[in-house]
């Protein structure tokens, strides 16, 4: 079948705007006095469809898990899909004009504002890179190959969660359902992509290149409550052996003592993918370096910062808590460690490591949540060849590097029982731009956005047209 002659619609930014503007932060709903976010979640799949009349009339929508939404895109076959995800809801932003000028906002977060940023159109707001830039680079990409005709070869089904950013139940309801529906036919999906990685200008300081960090596996998680118990009393005579005392020193002996580096299959992917794009010294260097998995480890892990953490599994110190008054000793003292697992080890090995390090048989380890590293999807064979494909039709002369998300997506859910699970959204994010999810000022380019749209145009297209 011949490709279709795709013309993008405009307005791409102004469509991203107006989803920014809904508040779906799923954090809030814990919240029991937040009705608004309850009104702008039960919005979202209305606000979806009028953005994207023809993606609605011609698949197939589900509610799944209250906010998770499946789209069936019914190709001629249902054996083999392409299974493209993204999530709308979001992590929290300052509300009030005080908050978001302290925060260093220059504007409402949640404004959904069209501006120039570096001389071209962009878009500010949370979720402008995590993770709604995202799903409409994914929607445009159908809406306008449905407006050119294109009746795909193979099913597409489009995952879009709407509480990743508190666990993603949606994902794993919806990654259940479809396990059951795909494997009555015999099939499993032939590839799924998530957001994960970027289009990164030097995303390592000895390479000079723009590389699109396509993630094949992501870290393991593990959070531990430390929690140190005594007798409570008055703080002018303390005893010895306190709980903040003993917990404080736990929490020495862990940070002293940083997990080993060590080289797993993806890394060891990247870095070959690299080697041809370092500087000159580090060109020479890298052979010689790569040469011993356990050199090559070494050598990443005391650069610090991404580099180490794709080495090994990292101990943040995220939360303390102890006391209720001044001058009152606490009969409790707890700290919260987020461990993020390395591929290779699992999340008991972690908390037996843990516990070891701590070395108090007298102090209370509670593993709250857990979950093991992802299985590593091939960087080589015909799956990672046409995200290169798709990548060099939208991002000329980007170079498609195997990655290690540190952090956790919706995928994980799926690669639990399918080989081909990618992370990748195919925007361009600088340094600052990354330090901006989650954090302050997010914000993408309308043609980062209209190349995402290519990208996963250009993907659809590789599963071919049926006649």
């Amino acid at each position: 079948m011949p490709v279709p002659n795709v013309t993008p619609r405009p307005g791409v930014g102004a469509r991203l705007a107006a989803l920014i503007r809904l508040r779906t932060v799923s954090a809030w709903h814990a919240e029991p006095d937040r009705a608004d976010v309850a009104e702008a979640f039960a919005a979202f799949p209305d606000l979806l469809e009028r953005l994207y009349p023809l993606l609605h009339r011609r698949l197939e929508r589900e509610l799944v898990d209250g906010t998770g939404l499946l789209f069936r895109w019914r190709g001629a076959s249902p054996l083999d899909p392409l299974v493209l995800m993204a999530h709308g809801d979001v992590v929290p932003a300052p509300e009030t004009e005080e908050e978001w000028t302290a925060a260093g906002w220059g504007a409402d977060p949640f404004a959904g504002a069209e501006e120039t940023v570096a001389g071209a159109p962009a878009v500010r707001g949370r979720g402008a890179l995590d993770d709604k830039g995202a799903l409409v680079a994914v929607a445009e990409a159908v809406e306008n190959l449905l407006a050119a005709g294109h009746a795909p070869a193979h099913d597409i089904w489009l995952v879009f969660g709407g509480d990743e950013e508190v666990g993603g139940r949606n994902a794993a309801a919806i990654s259940d359902l479809l396990r059951e529906r795909l494997q009555a036919h015999g099939t499993e999906p032939w590839l799924v992509l998530d957001e994960g990685g970027a289009v990164v200008p030097a995303p390592l300081s000895f390479v000079e290149a723009t590389c699109a960090m396509i993630g094949l596996a992501e870290k393991g998680q593990a959070q531990l409550r430390l929690t140190a118990t005594g007798a409570g009393g008055h703080a002018s005579h303390p005893p010895s052996g306190t709980p903040i005392p003993r917990l404080a020193r736990a929490l020495r002996r862990v940070e002293r003592r940083p997990f080993p580096a060590r080289m797993n299959g993806t890394t060891a992917a990247m870095l070959a993918a690299l080697g041809p794009l370092a500087s000159s010294a580090a060109r020479r260097a890298l052979p010689w370096v790569t040469r011993s998995r356990t050199v090559a480890a070494r050598a990443l892990g005391a650069m610090g910062g991404e580099a180490a953490a794709m080495v090994r599994t990292t101990v943040a110190q995220t939360r303390l808590a102890a006391g209720s008054a001044d001058n009152v000793l606490p009969s409790t003292a707890s700290a919260v460690l987020d461990c993020r697992i390395d591929p290779g080890h699992t999340v008991q090995e972690v908390v037996a490591e843990i516990t070891r390090r701590v070395a108090d048989p007298n102090l209370d380890i509670e593993l709250v949540h857990g979950q093991d590293p992802s299985p590593e999807s091939p960087a080589d064979g015909d799956r990672f060849a046409t995200l290169s494909a798709a990548l060099g039709a939208s991002w000329p002369g980007v170079v498609p590097v195997p990655y290690l998300l540190m952090a956790a997506t919706d995928s994980r859910h799926f690669h639990a029982w399918c080989r081909h699970v990618y992370r990748f959204a195919p925007l361009r994010m600088d340094q600052v731009q990354r330090a901006s999810i989650h954090g302050e000022n997010e914000w993408v380019s309308v043609q980062s956005l209209e190349r995402g749209e290519r990208f996963h145009r250009e993907l659809i297209l590789s599963r071919g047209s049926r006649a």
